[in-house]
This record gives structure tokens, sequence and C-alpha cells, in this order.
């Protein structure tokens, strides 16, 4: 599987959830004081995420492309 997600600790102790994708961080979210924050966090995004690819948008001339 080339994306995941991992919880680590930044620097003022906080538990934080980075989306990975060929061992490169993507997205993170807030620092959480606990693990389980974080956790749930994760399966926030996981419910409440897209369901299908989105489409691809020009981002120069904010076209739509199907």
């Amino acid at each position: 599987m080339a994306h995941r997600f991992e919880i680590r600790k930044n620097k003022a102790g906080e538990f934080v959830a980075y989306f990975c994708h060929n061992s490169e961080s993507i997205f993170w979210t807030e620092g959480y004081s606990s693990k389980a924050g974080a956790k749930n966090a994760i399966d926030s995004i996981l419910n409440n995420g897209l369901d299908r690819q989105p489409r691809r948008m020009n981002i120069a001339w904010g076209i739509r492309r199907p």
C-alpha cells in the first residue's frame, strides 16, 4: 500500500496524524494531547472524506476537467 496514516509526536509533545504517500507527508492534522484524539481525527477523515476520485482542476484558470 502506497498511502497510509501515521501518528507522530511534534516538538510540543502533541500527537499529530500525518497522511503519507510514497514516504511523503501530504497533509497533517492539528496537535492533540492524546493518541486517542489523533486516532479520532483519522476516523473522521476516513468517514467524512470523498468516496470517489475528485475532479481535476486547472489551478491557474479554475477550469474543471472531467
